[in-house]
């Protein structure tokens, strides 16, 4: 009688691939290489597409009121501010021609509109310093010209003494441009740093100098192919510099991450059949699909920076996806493909003694059955520890990048240092009023009104000039304020515009009632007050976004509703933590020891508080799945929860430290930078890695799952035939 066997599961996609690869690991491995010099090739003209602005909302108040003054009155805001300083009176004949002489220069460079200069508009008062010896002088560039490359050639050819003149330069262009040049430098600076750094931290966890090797094939591959994907987004639209710190933090981070789990189970499985490629088959099926869904949710969750209309953090959303999915490429490509070919070699030139390979008692599992003794201690002490830490963020002051995050002595910085310190309005940053339909009779009194704001100190209409406490003086330029229907009013503030005395002023200008149909104010404080209410507006639905995609994508795969709520909690406690300790330290002022000299404002950057939040999230995620891999393998092997998370925690334990502490390596390499925001985002990035890695995956999660006991794995019946339909187990 013939038996009937069972037949066997058809093979996966993962599987098939990865047989692929064996076979044909020299042409994978030829195609990687090629794939390497095209994105080399052409991935390094991305730089200079890239732009230094873009924290403006242009769907805002203040966006329409820049387009209205555009298309209206043919005026954009400055892009340079110069300074020009004299040994004495700046009313000096002489030092009046050579600086009209020099101006006239500035005024004939290509693409210069018009310059406003202290000697050309009549010696205005605003535009001379309070101790007499420097003046203001604004340059204007047409509209379809390149702003910053004018004033990056106008600082070129002018900044420092010019015929006994001192010739300094701010404003919009200038530190623009410093800001681009300062993170140029400190990319390199970091990766100097960095890599050696993750490269001795790899040989000790690796054990052998071939298998250390190995990560970096991930990383630069994910890093080149960034480059390539954001050279192709340049040319559709406006890319951030600053996100090219992501590029080059997470491709090295994300490289290092799945070469170390993959090699990880190599070994592993290298060591249990002695077969390579077995071994590789098995490494795709368990870490490769872990890599692959871990990859694909660090995707979906910086996808959500895309939800915001300032170009500079949806920039950070095109680099995260592009690094994480070019990440996965080199991780199933190359890596595979060389490990095919390496075989037992993977392990040649040994530094330590003893079996490379990972096994299932040692110290994290240890870790992970003491605290499962006492759990609930435990999670009190570490929640209590994370609260402590989070209680700063409770008086967090948002504020945005200006000439501030600059170092001190950067000539643009200390330009507008300078007039800060010089000039008792801000001339070249005014509220814009537009007003529609305006009664001409009840302009005057209107702007009246506006002057007694607290921290304005001049008011400009079509008819007339007025100060506080002045009488009103005829405009000679006022009908330059009026085209159609719109009637401009310009009212000159005296503190810096991201200020909060500035942003009180703008609100109290808002407030005020108009003799118009519409009334529209803008300007760079509204620009800066606009952005930072079009990001909190939108956090609830970044919020929404990650969540549901880590609810999702944890319970497909595990099945279970209350591991992927418990993740969320962990990262939000995470989250917290940090906040508060970036708030300590740079809202505050602590720490400049560690963090070095930089300018304190009493802010944090709210798009590098976005950033680090979302990142910080995506790698929690992916520690996360790394962890739960192996305790649903063990869970789904037999062994009880208890049991399952030890083994879990051991077999991985060693695999997420080791990462978290080469990740907060490259992020804290940030903090040497020169510019702020780039400072925040790497300290607050690298200190949310190691919290997690420690305290949460070590600690709080064994905790709460020994708490949760078998119910970590309960669902609801209908979800748990959901998950037998599209689950992400094997």
């Amino acid at each position: 009688m013939n038996s009937v066997h069972p037949a066997a599961p058809s093979p996966t996609l993962i599987e098939r691939w990865s047989r692929f690869v064996v076979r044909r690991r020299r042409a994978v491995l030829a195609a990687y290489v090629a794939m390497l010099v095209v994105f080399g090739a052409i991935g390094f003209g991305v730089f200079p597409n890239l732009g230094g602005e873009g924290f403006d909302d242009p769907g805002s108040e203040s966006g329409q009121v820049q387009r209205l003054l555009e298309e209206r009155y043919g005026v954009t805001d400055p892009v340079a501010v110069i300074v020009i300083s004299a040994e004495g009176d700046i009313d000096d004949p002489a030092v009046a021609e050579g600086a009209t002489a020099l101006l006239d220069e500035v005024g004939a460079t290509a693409g210069v509109d018009r310059v406003v200069s202290y000697w050309g508009a009549g010696q205005p008062p605003q535009l001379r310093s309070a101790d007499g010896r420097s003046a203001q002088a604004l340059v204007f560039v047409d509209p379809s010209a390149d702003g910053d490359a004018i004033s990056a050639d106008l600082v070129d050819r002018y900044a420092g003494t010019q015929d006994g003149l001192e010739v300094r330069f701010a404003g919009v262009g200038p530190v623009v441009n410093e800001v681009s040049a300062t993170i140029s430098s400190d990319l390199a600076r970091a990766e100097s740093i960095a890599v050696p750094i993750v490269l001795l931290l790899l040989l000790w966890v690796f054990g052998s100098v071939v298998a250390a090797g190995l990560p970096f094939l991930v990383a630069i591959f994910a890093t080149l192919g960034s480059f390539f994907l954001l050279f192709l987004a340049t040319l559709a639209t406006d890319v951030s510099i600053f996100s090219l710190n992501l590029v080059t933090a997470l491709g090295l981070a994300l490289g290092v991450d799945y070469a170390l789990l993959m090699i990880n189970r190599f070994r592993e499985e290298l060591a249990r059949s002695g077969l390579t490629e077995e071994a590789v088959v098995a490494m795709m099926r368990t870490a490769g699909k872990t890599v692959l869904v871990s990859g694909l949710t660090v995707a979906l969750t910086l996808a959500s920076l895309t939800v915001f209309p300032l170009y500079f953090l949806r920039s950070f959303a095109y680099a995260g996806v592009a690094v994480s999915l070019m990440a996965i490429l080199g991780a199933f490509t190359g890596l595979p493909a060389l490990l095919a070919m390496l075989g037992p070699r993977v392990n040649r030139l040994k530094i330590r003694r003893g079996d490379l390979a990972p096994t299932d008692e040692g110290a994290w599992s240890r870790i992970a059955r003491a605290v499962m003794r006492r759990p609930w201690p435990v999670l009190v002490a570490c929640v209590a520890l994370l609260l402590v830490l989070a209680v700063p963020a409770l008086r967090v002051v948002p504020g945005q990048v200006d000439d501030r995050a600059l170092p001190r002595d950067n000539p643009a910085a200390e330009a507008s240092q300078f007039l800060r310190e010089q000039f008792p309005g801000e001339e070249g940053t005014p509220f814009e009023i537009l007003l529609h339909d305006a009664d001409p009779a009840a302009i005057d009194a209107y702007a009246e009104a506006v002057a007694a704001v607290p921290g304005v100190v001049r008011v400009e209409t079509p008819t007339s000039i007025l100060a506080p406490g002045q009488p009103p003086t005829p405009n000679p330029q006022g009908a330059e304020l009026a085209a159609g229907d719109l009637t401009r009013v310009v009212a000159v503030g005296d503190q810096p515009f991201a200020d909060t005395a500035a942003v009180k002023a703008l609100d109290a200008i808002r407030a005020l009632p108009a003799p118009a149909s519409e009334v529209l104010v803008g300007g760079a404080t509204a620009s800066f007050e606009d952005a930072n209410d079009s990001v909190v507006s939108r956090l609830w639905l970044v919020a929404l976004w990650v969540g549901l995609t880590t609810l999702i994508v944890i319970f497909l795969y595990t099945g279970s509703v209350l591991i992927p709520l418990k993740a969320i909690l962990l990262n939000l406690l995470g989250l917290a933590a940090t906040l508060g300790v970036l708030v300590w330290v740079f809202q505050d002022g602590h720490l400049t020891w560690l963090t070095g000299d930089y300018v304190q404002t009493g802010t944090l950057d709210l798009g590098s508080l976005v950033i680090v939040a979302i990142v910080a999230f995506a790698l929690s995620t992916d520690y996360e799945l790394f962890l739960l891999s192996r305790i649903k393998e063990a869970h789904d092997e037999g062994h009880a929860t208890s049991e399952a998370v030890a083994l879990g925690l051991q077999r991985t334990g060693r695999i997420v430290t080791a990462a978290a502490i080469l990740i907060a390596i490259v992020f804290i390499a940030f903090v040497a930078s020169g510019v702020t925001n780039i400072k925040q985002l790497g300290f607050g990035a690298a200190f949310a890695i190691l919290i997690d890695a420690t305290i949460v995956r070590g600690l709080l999660v064994p905790a709460l799952m020994r708490v949760a006991g078998d119910a970590n794995w309960w669902a609801p019946g209908w979800l748990r035939r959901v998950h037998g339909r599209i689950g992400l187990s094997d």
